[in-house]
């Protein structure tokens, strides 16, 4: 779980890799990511309020910490749970595929429910953190997973060139400890990448270009936070960049009754 961090970060989907070319004419290799319609779905907070129990009465509950709730890309209302669309119902908001939360520091302003991440929610040159489930790669041997050398080509090697040796002791231990490095399941983990840069936006079309690599494959789900370990840009937009919901224009009442 991420620390509690000045601004919210933002749900993006991974469209691949291109390029992009400098002042200096250098080829830059980014990874797009777009904004599909991330919006704020819900606040967590530690004010206290008023629930409503099933049986009718009312009670006070908080949620004991401060975060902003993020969704992103659309999900069909009948493949959403009841009590998703309620909460989606009362944010104003329509089904969203991805929700996840983003921990925020108690005293910095929060964003509207139903407001939408805009593109220059990240600034250029700023760097950023990148969470998003790897590539998945099967049951590997030790040399793929772990990068090791392999046994010797000759003098008395024969058939497990590619094995990992010896895994432990004689009898003591008389065992193989936990977390050894072997053979197994590779990919498909939780990853986080840090201090990457963001080379250039589009916030026209929802776009965030970030350089280098991003874990996780085309079309997979990206959290996308402000780099813990270096400090954010000054001309990064406080408490972030967001477009409020245009209010549903009022139905016109025709005058006269009807002929």
């Amino acid at each position: 779980m991420a620390l509690p961090a000045q601004r919210s970060g933002v749900l993006a989907r991974k469209l691949g890799m291109t390029r992009v070319f400098s002042e200096e004419g250098r080829h830059v290799p980014v990874t797009v990511l777009a904004l599909d319609g991330c919006q704020v779905v819900g606040l967590r907070t530690e004010d206290e309020r008023d629930v409503t129990t099933k049986k009718g009465g009312q009670v006070k509950r908080t949620d004991g910490y401060t975060a902003v709730v993020m969704g992103a890309g659309d999900k069909k209302a009948k493949r959403t749970p009841k009590a998703q669309r309620e909460q989606f119902a009362s944010a104003g908001v329509a089904p969203k595929a991805k929700v996840k939360e983003f921990r925020v520091k108690s005293d910095i302003a929060l964003p509207e429910i139903g407001a939408e991440v805009q593109a220059d929610h990240f600034v250029p040159g700023q760097k950023i953190d990148v969470a998003g489930v790897s590539i998945g790669k099967g049951f590997a041997g030790a040399m793929k997973r772990w990068n090791f050398g392999g046994l010797r080509a000759t003098h008395g090697v024969s058939v497990s060139h590619r094995s990992h040796g010896s895994t432990g002791q004689c009898q003591d231990p008389g065992k193989v400890f936990k977390g050894k490095k072997m053979a197994g399941h590779m990919g498909a983990v939780r990853t986080t990448t840090q201090n990457l840069k963001v080379v250039k936006t589009d916030v026209e079309r929802g776009l965030i270009m970030v350089q280098g690599a991003v874990p996780g494959s085309k079309g997979g789900w990206i959290m996308v936070r402000d780099a813990v370990k270096k400090a954010i840009p000054a001309d990064a937009p406080t408490p972030g960049s967001f477009k409020a919901i245009a209010a549903a224009p009022a139905a016109e009442v025709q005058e006269g009754g009807a002929e």
